[in-house]
């Protein structure tokens, strides 16, 4: 683990740490709320993972928090927030040197998300089913890239943009001869609604 990845592991641990304890829960239960393992949730609150994107999701769904509030150190209320250059939470690592960073995203439980794609030649994507309702739009910037939702695809190159549901298994691939680039942004309604229910699907493999 890079220096890097380590400091986002340890923050996410603090904070999901954090959020646990808010509400009172105990490592088991919140990792039978959130589908995930005793041992990944207490490997996560010591900082020593690097849970994938499908697993954030689901600790902060079943939280009640935005994905950012996992990532980032909590902040005052303010009207604008910056995140300067190369300072967004990478959340996905490919094995080519890709990567998906969170760049911003809005207050649960309506959450918007902003991410920055690099995608190395050869590499994908994959991600069951978000919650009901997940929308997701992307715009290429470079090379091309194959976007697929349940059993339609599109193969996108630069300045093409498109729109599809992110509450279907879906994926998105560098399908091209040179690095891609794209710009993804991510609608997922109701955050926070299982909190207290049964566990979530939302699920992620790099």
């Amino acid at each position: 683990m890079d220096e890097s990845t380590a400091h986002l592991a340890s923050a996410i641990g603090v904070r999901a740490r954090q959020e646990r304890q808010v509400r009172g829960w105990t490592l088991e239960q919140l990792a039978e709320l959130a589908s995930v393992s005793r041992r990944t949730l207490v490997n996560i609150e010591q900082g020593s993972a690097n849970p994938s994107i499908g697993t954030l999701l689901r600790l902060s769904d079943t939280l009640g928090v935005e994905l950012a509030a996992l990532v980032e150190q909590p902040d005052a209320a303010v009207a604008l927030k910056v995140t300067p250059a190369g300072e967004g939470a990478a959340l996905w690592r490919g094995r080519r040197g890709g990567s998906g960073v969170l760049l911003s995203t809005t207050k649960a439980p309506n959450v918007v998300e902003l991410w920055e794609w690099t995608m190395e030649v050869g590499e994908r994507h994959e991600s069951e089913a978000h919650a009901i309702g997940t929308r997701e739009l992307a715009q290429v910037h470079a090379g091309e890239v194959t976007f697929t939702t349940g059993s339609e695809r599109a193969t996108l190159g630069p300045g093409d943009a498109i729109t599809f549901v992110g509450d279907a298994p879906h994926s998105y691939a560098n399908s091209g001869r040179t690095p891609a680039t794209f710009t993804l942004t991510v609608f997922e309604p109701g955050v926070g609604s299982n909190t207290g229910g049964a566990p979530l699907t939302t699920n992620d493999r790099t």
